[in-house]
């Protein structure tokens, strides 16, 4: 039997398309996905052909962040702790995703087809456009394990929806609906779901055909404007995870996501 490939990336008339594949995980992160990622995001930004490009996922899901159920299998010690970094793993694995998405010159438009969650939704954060199907939600899934939104979250949600909603979603982690998400200016456009291939491909395929020079010196004004201190903000975050890495709240929030029940939090 062939093993499918976490990731699909294809190439068409200027436009590559970069498919998250772990559609029976709702394309949650392990390393080898998010390593792919990595190196798919720097094939489009050395290939002069690509102008524009969209991140999706297969099946139901967008993208639900971090895959606790490998990490739990492949991390974690006799005592149910971590025995790996989380900081590390950030900057490892994550942050080189977001780093690239901004700071690449080209469009990039995700296009969220079902829930976004965890550093799921930072991905869609960091993408230029958002276009998302009526059945696509986000939430900030972090402190339901104990944990700091990563992945660019606190430095880009602020930035999208102000301070006040942004700290809500984060600390209440309630799911925003396609439409909520629109009311609040975090999406572009919000389509039936049979539509969203079509409708993403006809803006991916508008930009591809638009001024290429002036978007990207577009994109670098926007950069320097609003997000020059996103590295700095990364590398913050990742320390911060560390710490809750470490916390007896993240262990007892794993272990109850893995057995379907309510966290006993002690705050320690």
């Amino acid at each position: 039997m062939v093993e499918e490939k976490v990731l699909l990336l294809e190439k068409e008339n200027g436009v590559a398309t970069v498919t998250l594949n772990r559609s029976e995980k709702l394309n949650a992160f392990n390393d080898e996905l998010s390593f792919a990622l990595q190196d798919a995001l720097k094939d489009c930004e050395k290939d002069n052909a690509v102008k524009v490009i969209i991140i999706t996922g297969t099946g139901r899901g967008f993208c639900s962040g971090q895959d606790l159920q490998a990490r739990m299998e492949s991390k974690a010690d006799n005592d149910g702790k971590w025995s790996t970094s989380l900081g590390e793993s950030l900057r490892r694995r994550y942050n080189p995703i977001i780093l690239k998405i901004r700071t690449m010159e080209k469009p990039i438009i995700a296009s969220v087809n079902g829930v976004a969650a965890g550093a799921g939704a930072s991905l869609a954060f960091a993408c230029d456009f958002r276009i998302a199907s009526v059945n696509a939600s986000f939430v900030q899934s972090f402190s339901k394990v104990g944990l700091v939104p990563d992945s660019g979250s606190t430095f880009l949600l602020p930035r999208l929806i102000g301070v006040t909603k942004a700290f809500e979603l984060m600390l209440m982690a309630e799911k925003l609906s396609a439409q909520e998400a629109l009311d609040l200016g975090l999406v572009n456009l919000v389509v039936e779901p049979e539509k969203l291939t079509e409708q993403t491909m006809d803006w991916a395929k508008k930009l591809a055909a638009g001024p290429a020079l002036a978007f990207a010196l577009t994109k670098r004004a926007v950069n320097k404007a609003i997000f020059s201190d996103l590295e700095e903000l990364l590398d913050y975050e990742a320390s911060l995870q560390e710490i809750a890495g470490r916390s007896e709240d993240f262990a007892e929030g794993v272990k109850a996501f893995i057995e379907k029940r309510i966290p006993t939090y002690k705050g320690k």
